[in-house]
């Protein structure tokens, strides 16, 4: 359970589009409030997944082979494919939009950013956060779910790993967040790059993250289902 949910916490941390979001939110006016609203409702939506899990098995793992048992790997093996038909769905698109004539992504790459961070300048705390649970990456954390069901709270060790995926699900928010409170003159030149290079790179990293996840969670559950 313990190397599941770091992969999978790993893996949410990196997603790039809720950072890009991220950035955008805290350059805006007032953008470390709007920042902080954002990991508020991001925090919340992990930790309200965890609970509901946990108050699904009284905080105590299934028996092996039992139903609740074959039927969290069964999730875990669809969400699998289902991050490994997305990261297809995504390459085949980015191909179709490098090869067409006149794609209006490839002559204005830069719009959707632009209009997105006019909206935010005049967005609220509350805004933020709604924007954190939409762009909450939820393939991924329904993997994690499906994992925590494995949890058993009568081990100190449980608590330390649920608690660490919730951190390190949060910690490229929480470091940019923290960069902009203590030296905002260079974070935001250094967020203002960021920006720029997952604009450019989004896509690559979006197929990586999928594809990579996706197979270890098949791998794992095919494994686990057949062993």
């Amino acid at each position: 359970m313990v190397l599941d949910l770091l992969l999978i916490g790993l893996a949410v941390t990196l997603f790039p589009l809720p950072i890009m979001a991220f950035v955008l939110v805290v350059s805006a006016p007032r953008g470390v409030r709007k920042g902080l609203a954002f990991i508020l409702a991001w925090l919340a939506c992990l930790v309200a997944v965890i609970a509901i899990v946990l108050l699904l098995t009284g905080g105590e793992p299934p028996p092996p082979r039992s139903p609740p048992s074959i039927a969290a790997l069964a999730a875990t093996l669809l969400i699998g494919v289902g991050l490994i038909g997305y990261s297809e769905h995504r390459r085949r698109r980015r191909h179709r939009s490098a090869t067409a004539p006149g794609d209006p992504e490839r002559e204005h790459p830069q719009a959707p950013g632009t209009s997105l961070s006019s909206r935010m300048d005049d967005a609220t705390g509350w805004s933020a956060a709604a924007l954190a649970v939409l762009l909450q990456p939820w393939g991924m954390v329904g993997a994690a779910a499906a994992t925590v069901v494995q949890a058993d709270l009568s081990h100190g060790a449980s608590f330390l790993a649920l608690t660490g995926f919730c951190v390190l699900a949060t910690s490229s928010l929480l470091a940019m967040e923290l960069y902009v409170v203590f030296v905002p003159e260079r974070a935001q030149v250094a967020l203002t790059g960021l920006r720029a290079w997952l604009e450019r790179h989004k896509e690559p990293a979006v197929v990586v993250t999928c594809l990579a996840l996706g197979l270890w969670l098949v791998a794992r559950s095919i494994y686990q289902l057949t062993g």
